[in-house]
């Protein structure tokens, strides 16, 4: 019997869902066009160069996607039916810290964690939860009708959670019972057409547009889904050439003439999508939400912990110019500070440990005794080293997003204090291990030097930490 494998699982249920959000949300269809187009100039401008962080193939199929579920319960059964489709949770984000806006969520995000995989298909889900015990967005009143509405509801079924279960077990299905539960976790993900009840929902969002869209409905659904592009400059300004209404900034590092780090995102502004609504006589009427919006991200290499601890000093540098500056914008001057505080070359970032590489020996190498430095080896043409692409989000980006696309800034209490929320307690509440991103691509680097040094024949490899 023909056993579909997860990775398989995973490619299909991708495209699946790309399927049905752009049969929902028919801006998302332009935008892949947009980003396709964009990824073929690049490619036939720059060649092999424009496919250093992955194959064009890789990066047309690549999506992240992004939901939102109410409580730990909820995202345990979510981690069932990715764990099905071979990701794991990877990462902690604390959205509520990193937004100026009510945001009251934490976040993870569940993907594949092994480079073979990630090389078969990288998709990603940003997954966040409701935080309603944080007393700074919810009072005890409203906190106590929040969680009773949460209970209440089901978001996914005993069939598809069932057949998730199996798919992690087995590794995979039987066709049949893949093409099953592919449709279940298609539809899962869907909109719903029951009513909303607009007064819970309207109580909600004032305080928080996200709060609402998490708890003032009785489903969950596919918030956002983000192709890749390898221009994220020049697609914003097709988009805007086209007539979308983008938002007003390019979350992330700027562009400027040094390699790309870590992650930049732009999107569509959120869309009035028609909404049934439950009026308090009972009559259905329509109405609209905008809670949906069409994201596009450009990844870079993935920085260490001093790269990361770098880019936030450089962050933080830009925020403090920007406030004792008038007349410039932003971008230049967080141009002129990652000129100023970053390495320009990748061999700059090789070398002062600020990014991660996998290493490679080179088959057109030279002769003779090799060096037993991994700089050296690189240098002298032995060894080939290729940046890691970042597979992960970062805080302040994607609350940037979420702020750019909220229907209002919600409200928060400042005096009161925040309930604690960390990796331990979320691993905890889903019974799953929550991976560090650092230390993956940490893995991933040493094991590419151990491969090296066994290749050469070598004992020891110095400078590689």
């Amino acid at each position: 019997m023909s056993i579909i494998e997860q990775w398989e699982l995973r490619a299909r249920f991708a495209r699946s869902l790309s399927t049905m959000y752009g049969r929902e949300v028919p801006a998302y269809n332009t935008l892949v066009e947009v980003s396709e187009e964009v990824n073929r100039d690049v490619v036939g401008r720059d060649g092999d160069r424009a496919q250093r962080l992955g194959t064009i193939d890789r990066i047309t199929a690549e999506r992240h996607g992004a939901i939102r579920v109410g409580t730990p319960a909820e995202l345990a059964q979510v981690a069932r039916i990715f764990g099905a489709l071979g990701m794991h949770p990877v990462g902690f984000y604390d959205l509520r810290e990193a937004a100026k806006s009510a945001v009251p969520v934490i976040s993870t995000a569940f993907r594949p964690v092994d480079a073979d995989e990630l090389a078969r298909n990288p998709f990603r889900v940003f997954t966040s939860m409701l935080t309603p015990a944080d007393p700074r967005f919810f009072s005890a009143d409203l906190r106590a009708r929040l969680e009773a509405f949460l209970a209440a509801r089901q978001l996914f079924g005993p069939e598809l959670l069932a057949l998730a279960g199996r798919a992690e077990a087995e590794q995979g299905l039987p066709e049949a019972d893949a093409e099953r539960f592919l449709e279940l976790a298609v539809q899962a993900f869907e909109l719903s057409p029951e009513p909303v009840d607009r007064a819970w929902y309207a109580e909600l969002e004032a305080v928080s547009a996200v709060a609402a869209d998490i708890g003032g409905v009785r489903s969950t659904h596919i918030n956002h889904l983000t192709p890749r592009v390898l221009d994220i400059d020049d697609l914003y300004r097709r988009m805007t050439e086209r007539g979308i209404e983008m938002i007003d900034t390019i979350q992330g590092p700027p562009l400027w003439r040094g390699p790309d780090v870590l992650l930049r995102q732009t999107s569509f502004r959120a869309l009035a999508e028609p909404r049934a609504m439950r009026e308090a006589d009972g009559r259905i009427d329509t109405g609209a939400l905008r809670v949906r919006f069409g994201e596009v991200e450009a990844r870079g290499v993935a920085l260490t912990p001093q790269g990361r601890e770098l880019y936030d000093q450089l962050l933080t540098e830009i925020d403090r110019r920007l406030a004792d500056s008038t007349g410039r914008s932003r971008a230049d001057i967080a141009v002129e500070v990652w000129e100023q505080g970053l390495p320009d070359t990748e061999a700059g970032l090789r070398e002062q440990e600020l990014a991660y590489f996998t290493y490679t020996v080179n088959p057109a190498r030279p002769g003779g005794v090799p060096p037993e430095s991994l700089s050296e080896l690189v240098g002298q043409g032995w060894v080939t080293a290729t940046p890691i692409v970042y597979e992960d989000f970062l805080p302040r980006s994607a609350a940037g997003i979420f702020q750019s696309n909220l229907s209002g800034e919600g409200s928060r209490d400042t005096l009161a204090e925040g309930v604690g929320y960390d990796q331990d307690w979320l691993a905890a509440a889903i019974d799953r291990d929550i991976r560090n991103p650092f230390h993956l691509y940490a893995r991933e680097q040493a094991d590419s030097v151990e491969a090296v040094a066994a290749h050469l024949n070598l004992t020891t490899l110095k400078d590689i930490r």
